[in-house]
């Protein structure tokens, strides 16, 4: 789950990120009245959607009055803002951060995350800023310094100094950075986050180090502990469909391809969506379905694929288990099949608790399958169906 800017700001204050001040507004009005309450020479009117490079897209602004505050908030709200993050459909811009503009001597880059090749936290820093990091990164234009956190521990106070150097900070800005990098891991465990990203982290020139920017993804299958940040959901800039698939129980996300994906377990999901990339198949969706499900919620997944006119083919794998027998599955596509009418090919890879049984319920439903005895099978015989029809 995504949070806005000024979330993740307010959210890592806590844990001694320093920022600039500011508030949200709603209305050109409010921006003007945030503007006036800071008081400062140059305010930031800054556009609040999910994507990155909003500066170049004219979603971030910097003014110079509390009347200039207004026009810009004005020229954003209720616009849509199209980023090289957002796609061509764009986000509309429903509340701008206004907060006091501060000018940089140099910008800087910190990011934790997780390094998923050695299963480890790592902090990434970068002695550049900016919104073009990672097209660059991947040009091999840009220094990366790695400081590895192992599973969550704390750094030793010389390693974390020797990583602000590496990024060209010396004395007190090294002390600051290592207090900064400590307080971004505590953040990133004690919150269940995936991602905390500050770009540019900006060296003032009184000689401070403030958060320009800050973005922060919390993972969802952990939002269950976390009802606080939970609360935080925009659904507004979430896909519709993908929301309301999390209310039924279903972990959905849209792609662009041919073959309808359906299975039960994220890992046993992931494993079939490189299977059928590799048997080169396109999926047109990825889904989940949570072992809270049931047969309705399962229905109501399996209608997203009939109603999508891309889908030729539907892939279902699924390894029943003790919440979630095979037949349950079979029941849910065949009442969706017979709200839908439409007829699509399906090919399925079943195991586990009540595989043979959810057999029978496919004859019952009248729906006719390609049954595959395992997992690669199934991938190449989708993928053959959604190209050839057979």
């Amino acid at each position: 789950m995504n949070l806005h800017e000024f979330q993740a700001k307010d959210i890592l204050a806590r844990y001694g990120l320093v920022s600039p001040g500011g508030a949200v507004a709603i209305t050109p009005e409010e921006a003007e009245a945030v503007a006036r309450r800071l008081g400062s020479p140059m305010i930031a009117v800054k556009a609040q959607v999910h994507a990155g490079g909003r500066g170049k897209a004219g979603g971030v602004r910097l003014v110079t009055s509390p009347h200039a505050a207004r026009e810009a908030a004005a020229e954003m709200l209720g616009r849509k803002l199209v980023t090289a993050q957002t796609g061509p459909e764009g986000r509309i811009v429903r509340r701008v951060f206004v907060e006091t503009g501060l000018a940089s001597q140099r910008d800087l880059n910190l990011a934790v995350l997780v390094d998923r090749t050695l299963g480890e936290l790592v902090v990434l820093g970068s002695p550049e800023g900016g919104e073009d990091l990672e097209e660059r990164a991947l040009k091999g234009e840009l220094k990366l310094e790695r400081l590895p956190l192992g599973t969550g521990a704390t750094p030793r106070h010389d390693e974390a100094l020797a990583f602000a150097a590496r990024l060209g900070l010396t004395g007190d800005a090294a002390v600051a950075l290592a207090g900064i990098v400590d307080g971004l891991r505590r953040a990133f465990v004690e919150l269940d986050a995936s991602l905390i990203e500050i770009n540019p982290l900006a060296l003032t020139e009184d000689g401070r180090l403030v958060a320009f920017d800050a973005k922060m993804v919390i993972d969802d299958n952990a939002l269950f502990r976390q009802p606080e940040l939970a609360a935080l959901r925009d659904d507004e800039e979430a896909d519709p469909i993908e929301v309301q698939a999390q209310h039924h129980q279903l972990n959905y996300v849209r792609l662009d391809g041919d073959i309808g994906l359906v299975v039960n377990g994220a890992g046993l999901g992931l494993a079939t969506l490189d299977l059928l990339r590799e048997a080169q198949g396109r999926p047109a969706n990825f889904m989940d379905i949570r072992t809270t499900a049931k047969s309705q919620h399962i229905a109501y997944g399996f209608g997203l694929l009939f109603d999508n006119p891309a889908v030729k083919a539907i892939l279902v794998n699924i390894h029943g288990g003790g919440m979630q027998p095979c037949d349950t599955v079979v029941e849910g596509l065949g009442m969706a099949a017979r709200r839908s009418g439409r007829k699509i090919p399906i090919v399925a890879r079943l195991a586990g608790n009540n595989a043979d049984f959810a057999r029978s319920r496919f004859v019952n439903f009248g729906l006719p399958i390609v049954e595959c005895p395992d997992m690669w099978t199934a991938a190449t015989r989708a993928v053959a169906i959604a190209r050839h029809g057979r």
